[in-house]
């Protein structure tokens, strides 16, 4: 016990303080240990005389932005007016133009609202959600599906017909195409059976 306690305070006791004999200069040219400033700069700490007299860029509305399509774009791409007249903007503008806003939650709320119009048996509000909810978002198969089923009950044939096989274009594995293709054999052999009679 007594070895391992001497070695216990050999271990313990400080380091010895540096010998008179070392060199003073390598002490002298370290710089004494700072405390770094981790704060972030402040903008009122900034004196504006010592940014100089030289003006920055402006970040406003004045700048020009040149919106002038590359040189000889009509040569290079001979048909992009056409598309963009077909997209309802006009040629020579630079804007490409939206042709309707893109909202899904939007369009889901109006199925919601359309399913509620639908238990209700008011088809034709059912079917002006249903619309608007293809509106917000196009292509949408359950608001295609829901929309044929409206149709179907109102008597429009013809078009829940459209909307069933546009449902299976979007899906056509989807949770409703059972349902889909049932609906489309039976609307497809109303017609030759109304023609029989």
């Amino acid at each position: 016990m007594g070895a391992s306690a001497a070695l216990w305070a050999q271990n313990s006791q400080p380091p010895p303080a540096s010998s008179k004999g070392q060199d003073s200069s390598t002490t002298a040219s370290q710089p004494p240990a700072q405390n770094p400033n981790l704060e972030p700069p402040r903008s009122d700490t900034i004196n504006v005389r010592d940014l100089g007299n030289q003006t920055g860029d402006s970040s406003s509305k004045d700048t020009q932005i040149d919106l002038s399509p590359p040189a000889e774009d009509d040569k290079t791409h001979p048909k992009s007016s056409e598309a963009l007249e077909d997209a309802g903007g006009e040629p020579g503008n630079g804007d490409v133009n939206e042709m309707h806003p893109w909202d899904p939650h939007k369009a889901a709320k109006d199925v919601e609202v359309g399913d509620f119009y639908f238990k209700r048996k008011d088809y034709i509000g059912a079917e002006s959600r249903y619309r608007e909810a293809l509106y917000y978002k196009d292509n949408d198969a359950i608001a295609t599906y829901h929309l044929a089923l409206c149709l179907e009950k109102m008597g429009r044939l013809d078009d829940a017909l459209a909307e069933f096989q546009s449902y299976l274009r979007i899906l056509p594995h989807g949770p409703e195409s059972e349902g889909a293709r049932k609906a489309i054999a039976r609307l497809t052999k109303a017609p030759t059976a109304k023609a029989a009679k």
